[in-house]
């Protein structure tokens, strides 16, 4: 029986991963679960997985969800950043499935490694933020991090028979988004319906705007080079708008392996719970013949700037991903609040990036502080009235 606390559990990663569990009753036993606002998501979770403590982040709607559970309920309710902590510490759980969005994940991610805990990681913004930091604390405490992403775990997966020292380069796909092909002129009037309509994957609307900015695939960048210890010149993204390889890896032999699956976070999820083991399940086999053909293409750095900016800030190094990250977030929550524009995203990061002066990571409150500069950075350069 493998214990397992879910961090984030009534999101996309979160909610398939209860799937999984439901799949293997025998095999898997939630122990924590957490979420923000959907409280009746989590009050059918806790009816159907019997987990020990659920963490709401919103005091008062914890408070609620309470007083909607039968008086026998076992499980106990906590709030805010220390309830969050203390689901990805507790006890009995081994894998802690990352799957909240943003840097809120940092802290508990951090608390889960002083605990020894297997960190299934679906939360980027860990290493985007935390980068060496994070996999220095991870070898100090004998934790392992197994990535859950499609692209990271597919990497993971050609390097398993493989030693890193034999990269020449990881290619990262891309599906390209929703504005795949369309300039700048296009782009000015890109409408929040637009920005959320992902042509190959379903998901929270942050990482759908980052999808359509290629900011995700920014991130996956930065958060690639600090998992497999490659420098930035060694990660190449390619344009697959089919997403059936999920990514590869080139060796100093030329040799190119790559993993290949039809577009379901199932399988990547699953792979990192059962790790190393590969077990059965229900999903939908791959048919190359039915695929019909694959095809790729360059990203265009000068359309999705957020991209470049994800490599130049890596280049750069120490709290400039931090400061980009934490940028991103804030420009995001503006334009789905219709604040500012779909290409207001990019050029407000990079002015942010203009305007720092990194620092080299040494603890968690460095990250935080530079987090905290750059989202008061972001609020500098709006209008006053914003």
């Amino acid at each position: 029986m493998k214990y397992v606390s879910i961090l984030g559990a009534t999101g996309s990663v979160g909610t398939q991963t209860l799937d999984i569990v439901r799949q293997h009753p025998e095999e898997i036993k939630v122990c924590a679960v957490t979420g923000n606002n959907n409280i009746e998501l989590l009050k059918r979770q806790i009816a159907e997985f019997k987990p020990d403590i659920c963490c709401v982040m919103n005091e008062k709607k914890a408070l609620t969800l309470k007083n909607m559970l039968p008086a026998n309920t076992d499980t106990e309710i906590v709030s805010g950043m220390e309830g969050l902590i203390a689901a990805a510490e507790f006890e009995k759980s081994e894998i802690i499935v990352t799957a909240v969005s943003g840097m809120i994940g940092l802290k508990p991610t951090v608390a889960a490694i002083k605990k020894h805990k297997t960190i299934a990681l679906a939360n980027k913004e860990t290493l985007v933020t935390g980068g060496n930091y994070i996999m220095s604390l991870a070898k100090e405490y004998n934790s392992k991090i197994l990535p859950v992403d499609s692209e990271h775990s597919a990497i993971f997966q050609c390097l398993m028979a493989n030693d890193k020292k034999f990269i020449n380069k990881i290619v990262l796909t891309a599906s390209g988004g929703p504005f795949r092909g369309k300039d700048i002129n296009f782009l000015k009037n890109a409408t929040i319906d637009d920005t959320l309509k992902h042509p190959t994957w379903s998901m929270g609307k942050k990482i759908t705007v980052d999808s359509a900015t290629l900011m995700n695939k920014g991130l996956e960048v930065i958060e690639a080079k600090f998992l497999f210890d490659v420098e930035p010149e060694q990660i190449e993204v390619v344009v697959h708008p089919q997403s059936i390889i999920h990514s590869g890896v080139e060796f100093t032999d030329h040799s190119t392996i790559a993993q290949l699956g039809l577009p379901d976070m199932h399988i990547p999820i699953q792979f990192a719970i059962f790790y190393p083991n590969r077990v059965k399940n229900d999903y939908k086999s791959l048919s190359l013949a039915e695929i019909g053909k694959l095809t790729f293409e360059k990203p265009d750095l000068n359309v999705f700037k957020c991209l470049r900016l994800a490599f130049d800030a890596l280049k750069v190094g120490g709290t400039m991903p931090t400061v980009l990250n934490a940028s991103n977030e804030a420009c995001v929550n503006l334009f789905l609040n219709k604040k500012i524009s779909f290409l207001d995203i990019g050029n407000i990061n990079e002015k942010v990036m203009l305007s720092h002066t990194p620092q080299k990571i040494n603890s968690l409150e460095t990250i935080l502080k530079s987090e905290e500069w750059s989202r008061k950075k972001v609020k500098e350069l709006l209008p006053a009235d914003l």
